[in-house]
């Protein structure tokens, strides 16, 4: 767990010649390697044999098991007519879009610690929530603390009580929350949310759009 507190040009030489091929550096090197193998998840993930996309594609089977083994490189025009066969484009291949995440540790997860608010922590459990249509963070208020002040949006919060009691303030009103007890409302007031008991209280809370 975390405490608190981003080409220019194309691919050079990947389709080129041989000679092409070695004045590259070992990092276009290491890179032209990944294609091969990424073709080859690619024509698995769609159910196709190596001589059904080169059916598609108007080339040999051979010359299929040559590029997903790296030891031969499609011209662009070519590499464009297998990645059209298999769905994509030259775009999407090589761009650096990481896949989604789905799991998320403690190591991935940000705290920040309040004594003088909360008198306790903030935990933001999906670091990249902020991205997403909600936002689910757990607080940590001690003995007196309370968060900030949220002004009103359009939108929509829920909170689901751990540990201790909470009292959530909407307005001019007042709900006692207790631990396994949950609340669900739309923040068309100022409210915020305090802990009046002797102990420290903990709670989930979600909200949509992300607004901590």
């Amino acid at each position: 767990m975390r405490a608190f507190p981003g080409k220019s040009g194309g691919i050079p030489g990947i389709f080129g010649t041989h000679s092409l091929w070695n004045a590259r550096t070992n990092k276009e090197k290491a890179f032209v390697m990944k294609i091969g193998e990424k073709l080859r998840q690619l024509r698995v993930q769609k159910n196709l044999t190596q001589e059904e996309l080169a059916d598609r594609c108007e080339l040999s089977k051979g010359f299929i098991s040559q590029v997903e083994r790296d030891l031969a490189s499609p011209s662009i025009a070519t590499l464009n007519d297998i990645l059209e066969a298999l769905g994509t484009s030259l775009k999407e291949f090589f761009s650096d879009s990481q896949p989604e995440k789905i799991v998320f540790s403690p190591d991935d997860m940000f705290v920040k610690s309040d004594e003088e608010g909360l008198k306790g922590t903030l935990t933001w459990l999906v670091p990249t929530a902020q991205k997403n249509q909600m936002e689910p963070v757990q607080v940590c208020l001690g003995e007196g603390g309370q968060t900030q002040e949220m002004p009103p949006f359009e939108g929509e919060e829920f909170g689901l009580v751990l540990q201790g009691s909470i009292c959530l303030h909407i307005g001019t009103k007042s709900y006692r929350v207790k631990a396994g007890e949950s609340f669900c409302f739309h923040p068309s007031d100022a409210h915020f949310i305090s802990n009046q008991g002797k102990r420290e209280a903990r709670f989930l809370w979600i909200c949509t759009p992300p607004s901590f």
